[in-house]
Formats: structure tokens, sequence, C-alpha cells
């Protein structure tokens, strides 16, 4: 098999193990299911991913330029991070890997170490960084930070995890909005 073939044979697998993941969860998803699925081997799957746990933390992997909602002035920040939070809601499909690792969190600790390293990585350490550098001492930014990282994790656990209503964008925008620029400004 060319690597062309074999590039494009991953991403299919992957694929469909996103949606599998998605629509079943972890323990109802099986390794058969989504080589059926992709029309290929289970064995190519045990290949390439060394199984379903490997299968499954590639397939959520998740990929959110979080750094671009920040940039900015501190006094705009609620309104920017509410911004790109409301756009990802209401625009992710329920494929979403972000939101299939926290639904998968619960069962399986491979997802919640995933979860939180992309957290502390993409959210938390970045909006730590801008706060100390707008000001503010390294200890105070990172209590704020926190504070911002948990309430953003909080109300995604459930309005989307948990499937409650999502409700208005605009409203969610500013309810959002007002709330991390309060923990934001302390």
């Amino acid at each position: 098999m060319s690597s062309r073939n074999a590039t494009a044979t991953r991403q299919r697998i992957l694929e469909n193990a996103q949606r599998q993941f998605a629509r079943y969860g972890y323990a109802a998803t099986t390794v058969k299911g989504v080589a059926d699925a992709a029309g290929v081997s289970p064995n190519l799957i045990t290949r390439y991913f060394g199984g379903k746990d490997g299968l499954f933390l590639a397939a959520t992997q998740v990929k959110i330029p979080v750094s671009g909602s920040i940039d900015g002035d501190r006094s705009a920040l609620g309104a920017r991070l509410a911004a790109s939070i409301v756009q990802r809601w209401f625009s992710a499909s329920e494929e979403d890997p972000l939101l299939v690792l926290q639904r998968a969190s619960g069962e399986r600790p491979q997802a919640a170490q995933a979860l939180a390293a992309f957290l502390d990585a993409n959210s938390l350490e970045p909006l730590h960084r801008y706060l100390r550098d707008s000001g503010l001492d390294d200890a105070e930014a990172r209590n704020r930070a926190a504070a911002i990282d948990a309430f953003v994790l909080g109300v995604s656990t459930r309005r989307r995890v948990l499937r409650s209503e999502l409700g208005d964008s605009a409203e969610l925008h500013t309810w959002l909005s007002t709330t991390i620029q309060r923990l934001a400004d302390g």
C-alpha cells in the first residue's frame, strides 16, 4: 500500500471512529464496527492505532486556537472569549472531538487525562500568561485563569454534555461575556 493510500485509509478510519464514538460513546463502539464502517480489516486499526484506546485518543484530538480569542485589551476579554465559545457551541456538530472527550471523561481515565491536558495547554495556561502579562501578579493571574477555565467547563458540561438547551445565542453570549469579564477583573 502506498503512503498516500495509507494516509487516506487512516483518515477514513478516524472519521468513522469520530462518528461512532460521538453517537454511541466509548463502551458501545467496537473496533470491528469502526473497521466495517471504514471498509477495512480490524487488524489495520490495531496496526495504525494499537487498538481501541489508541483509536479513541486519535479520534478525539482537539485543535482549537484559543490564543486568537485572548489577544487584545483585557477590558474586552470576556466578549472575545464568549464570542469564540458561542460560535463553537452553535456550529460544532455532535461529533465535535471536544464534546466527545467531555462525554467520555467520566468512563475513561484516558479521556479525562486527554481533556485535562488539552484544557491546561489551550485554555488555562494561555489565560494565565495573558492575565499575568496584562499586569496581574502571577498568583492572581493563575487564580483568575483557573476560575474562568472552571466556569466555562462547567457551563459547557451543563449545556452540551448533559444536553440542556443552549438557549438563545445572543443571550448566552451576553451572559458568558459578563461573567468571564467579572472573573478576569476580579
